[in-house]
């Protein structure tokens, strides 16, 4: 029987982050969990599709834009669940296990893992905190925290929208509360755009762009501010 997890991961650029992203993988390679991995290129001029390939993963490439790799990686994708993730994060050790444990008792939900950032920054723990209760309450996770997700389930979605932002909330809003897990595991990532922006500062920012989005912003007048 075939390995039931495509992992897909968008990337532009990401040569300095992907190797790691792609070694904290190896648990789920070596257990039998991961059927392929896939990587979403969206036109990189650095080394990032070498790395890739290098690492045995199927590269394909296309269009800018994380929802069109999204997309074109899920379309790809062999496995009967999806785990799509940022090329900056760097799963933790127990994630293979705690993804098995997940497809073989809840079925039918989607999941994400507990977000931590790779920083000894003293607001990287409280930032964390608040994107793990957000999630919790109200079922709005980061795409930083990943998503494991049935092929059946993600079809039944609609999946991916082409958006130019908050493709990913958009989806988790989909599947809904109910059927959305929080794994133990962590998705510990990239923390330069806090260390870039200033820590209060990107997370108010980040803060007011959902807010605007729930209150009936459209992801494109959204995608304009946000970078």
């Amino acid at each position: 029987m075939p390995a039931p997890l495509s992992v897909i991961i968008p990337t532009l650029n990401a040569g300095e982050d992907l190797p790691a992203c792609l070694a904290a993988l190896m648990p789920g390679a070596e257990s039998g969990l991961v059927r392929e991995v896939i990587i979403a290129d969206g036109g990189s001029e650095d080394a990032t599709p070498a790395i890739a390939d290098s690492a045995g993963a199927d590269v394909i490439e296309g269009p800018a834009g994380r929802a069109k790799q999204l997309i074109s990686g899920a379309s790809r994708a062999r496995g009967d669940w999806l785990l799509f993730l940022h090329a900056d994060t760097v799963l933790s050790r127990d994630w293979a296990e705690r993804v098995r444990d997940h497809i073989a008792d809840r079925p039918g939900k989607a999941a994400v893992f507990t977000l931590a950032f790779r920083s000894d920054h003293p607001m990287a723990s409280r930032v964390a905190r608040r994107a793990n209760q957000r999630a919790r309450f109200l079922a709005l996770p980061y795409g930083d925290q990943g998503l494991l997700i049935s092929r059946k389930l993600y079809d039944e979605t609609g999946g991916y929208e082409d958006l130019p932002l908050l493709e990913d909330v958009r989806l988790v809003q989909a599947v809904g509360r109910k059927r959305l897990s929080i794994l133990s595991a962590q998705a510990r990532t990239s923390a330069a755009k806090y260390e870039r922006d200033g820590w209060r500062r990107r997370s108010w920012k980040n803060a007011w762009i959902i807010t605007r989005y729930l209150l009936g912003a459209s992801p494109a007048s959204l995608a304009r501010s946000y970078r």
